[in-house]
């Protein structure tokens, strides 16, 4: 298992990418790169403080971190990828975005709750999805979610995660947004 360092994680998330990057992403039209991208770059689009723009990018990131088929979903099976996430990125960046990504599927389960036209947003395979992670939630999980200092960054990246999935749209690179990552994780380190 490689280490990281505040000095190597954003190489080491690149890495990820380079070589994983064109995987595909859960029966959508897209790669997990693509949707990542789309993510970030729909986040800067709208000005998003670039802690919200690196936890756009990068609320997938756990993903790669199980050792989960390709049909983990026809199995009905949930690799809790936000946690895996969350947990990857707390040594190197900031709660807020260790928190959008360990939200990231709570949000889903929290707009479906909340917001009555939410749900016709979601594609097929984030329907699916749903029924795997829970659900919208009920109204006692609805006020404990609120209670989480970052639940509203966490469903704005909820958001343009949702609409991240056009197979046709162009977007920055990974590179492009490496610099605003080491800016993000050296805020952090300093304290």
């Amino acid at each position: 298992m490689v280490t990281a360092t505040t000095d190597t994680i954003v190489g080491l998330i690149a890495d990820i990418l380079t070589r994983r990057g064109s995987d595909s992403y859960l029966g959508e039209a897209v790669t997990m790169q693509q949707h990542m991208l789309q993510a970030a770059a729909q986040a800067q689009r709208e000005g998003a403080p670039e802690e919200l723009v690196a936890a756009a990018l990068l609320h997938d990131i756990g993903h790669y971190t199980g050792e989960f088929g390709e049909d983990y979903i026809e199995q009905g099976t949930d690799n809790f990828h936000e946690d895996a996430g969350a947990a990857l990125l707390a040594p190197f960046f900031p709660p807020v975005v260790v928190e959008c990504v360990r939200l990231h599927v709570a949000a889903k389960r929290y707009l479906c709750a909340t917001d009555p036209t939410y749900f016709g947003k979601l594609t097929p395979a984030s329907v699916a999805t749903l029924a795997m992670q829970g659900g919208p939630m009920a109204p006692d999980e609805v006020a404990e979610f609120r209670r989480n200092p970052f639940f509203r960054e966490a469903v704005r990246a909820r958001i343009w995660d949702e609409c991240a999935k056009d197979p046709d749209a162009i977007t920055p690179s990974f590179a492009d947004f490496a610099p605003l990552l080491q800016r993000v994780v050296a805020r952090h380190a300093a304290g």
